[in-house]
């Protein structure tokens, strides 16, 4: 007598961002049949480009760090490792417009000496912050060290709060823990979590000398999150279908589960719901989660990109960022939007990316344009008298879930009440900020989630980097 062989398990993503393309390749490489859904005619979620003429327009500006061991992970498995390169050692010019005459100049730079020296020259010839206000960022962050981010008191306060208990002046928090924050977090230290702030610069700051080393792709991010991503997933075997929203997630007669969208009907053993928290809350049958509610309790914030395009370079570094401006970050975009390969030569593109931008997130182009280009000027000597060939924003405006104190209650974990649905999406309770790194490793916790509940052997990808 012989055994029959196992029936094989089959499985449904829905979504195809960062978490849903994560969580597919993870599922299908331990043998499940994987059909990934999404809505949109191209992968990679809030992570994706467009056309625009002859340029190709990445939606906003993303970055990784060193520490991202997750998102690197993903780049690899796509094949798209050499396309978003690293700094060889962290260094960010900072340029400070707050005070008259031309704009000063400062880096902040690692060595290669071990945590916390590794900051230190940086930090002592960091010329926006006063003697004695440095010195206090190092007594901080000494104590920051200290913290756990997991500490759900933690979660209760806001940065702000914190880092005022710890000496920091309103300067230093603007010219450096904001500076930073702002852009990882998507929200002034007022407004964030102390929990995930701790999350962010322990783990970038202070675990490793070359953990805040800046990584960006060279290429549109279409090509890495939309072109390599699919060709990953047929190679892995993943069907994947766009253009296809999920309409109701419902149990079948015999306990499985079957996924609607449009006119099929995919059953599946398991479900991963990889979609934003509205949509995830819309598709959860009755009794998945104890509070579902809490789902449309979790706030969004906005991310506004301001696009320039100029007659001649304006910028011969490839990023900055600014003080004493509205301008936040500056990055030089020429190469990779393919504008010197389409007649543009001699031009410059730059995207200017606004985190926590809930004040200008609606204001009209024309307005943008009037309040932001004067700013370039200010900031690029050499872009007084340039020409502007284009002018456009990209906006969005639920870009990340609010990192608001409190904001820890909300997040649901990966598995819910039903056996074979999960969750996934930066917005679930991965420890991290709504950052690329969040979302893969939601995917990473949803499929290992339903591999262990299928009794399937794995392994974690990251149990060597943890």
């Amino acid at each position: 007598m012989t055994d029959e062989p196992a029936r094989s398990s089959r499985a449904v993503v829905v979504g195809g961002g960062l978490a849903g393309v994560t969580a597919a390749l993870r599922l299908a490489d331990t043998g499940l049949d994987v059909t990934l859904l999404e809505g949109r005619p191209r992968l990679g979620g809030l992570v994706f480009s467009f056309r625009r003429g002859e340029l190709t327009v990445d939606n906003g500006q993303h970055v990784y760090l060193r520490c991202c061991t997750g998102y690197r992970w993903l780049l690899d498995r796509v094949g798209g490792t050499r396309l978003a390169p690293l700094q060889d050692r962290l260094d960010v010019p900072v340029l400070d417009i707050g005070r008259p005459g031309r704009p000063r100049l400062g880096r902040l730079r690692r060595t290669g000496l071990p945590v916390p020296f590794h900051l230190a020259a940086g930090l002592a010839t960091y010329p926006h912050l006063s003697l004695a206000e440095r010195a206090s960022v190092g007594r901080a962050a000494l104590a920051l060290r200290r913290l756990d981010p997991a500490d759900p008191a933690l979660d209760g306060i806001d940065f702000a709060t914190w880092l005022g208990r710890h000496g920091q002046s309103r300067r230093t928090v603007e010219a450096l823990w904001d500076l930073v924050g702002v852009a990882t977090l998507n929200a002034t230290a007022a407004h964030a979590s102390m929990a995930l702030a701790a999350t962010v610069f322990k783990t970038g700051l202070l675990s490793d000398p070359g953990a805040a080393d800046i990584g960006w792709a060279s290429v549109p991010l279409g090509d890495l999150h939309d072109t390599l991503s699919r060709q990953a997933l047929d190679a892995a075997g993943v069907r994947t279908v766009t253009r296809a929203k999920a309409d109701a997630v419902t149990r079948t007669a015999d306990g499985r589960w079957s996924v609607a969208t449009g006119g099929e009907q995919i059953e599946a053993d398991t479900v991963v719901l990889a979609v934003p928290q509205r949509e995830a809350h819309g598709l959860l049958p009755d009794g998945a989660l104890d509070e579902p509610g809490r789902l449309l309790d979790l706030g969004t914030a906005p991310i506004l990109n301001v696009h320039v395009v100029y007659d001649r370079k304006v910028l011969r570094r490839p990023f900055f960022a600014a003080l004493g401006s509205p301008v936040q970050w500056v990055f030089d975009r020429t190469d990779a939007s393919g504008l010197a390969r389409t007649g543009g030569r001699g031009g410059q593109y730059l995207a200017v990316s606004q985190s926590a931008a809930q004040d200008e997130i609606d204001l009209p182009v024309a307005e943008l344009r009037e309040r932001y280009l004067p700013e370039l000027e200010r900031l690029l000597p050499a872009a007084r008298g340039a020409g502007v060939r284009d002018f456009f924003v990209t906006r969005e405006r639920t870009a990340t879930f609010a990192p608001s104190p409190g904001v820890g209650r909300l997040r649901p974990g990966a598995r819910t009440r039903v056996p074979g649905l999960y969750l996934a999406g930066a917005w679930t309770d991965t420890g991290w900020p709504a950052t690329m790194e969040g979302a893969v490793r939601s995917g990473f916790a949803a499929a290992s989630a339903a591999l262990s509940e299928l009794g399937r052997p794995h392994e974690h990808p990251l149990q060597e980097a943890a």
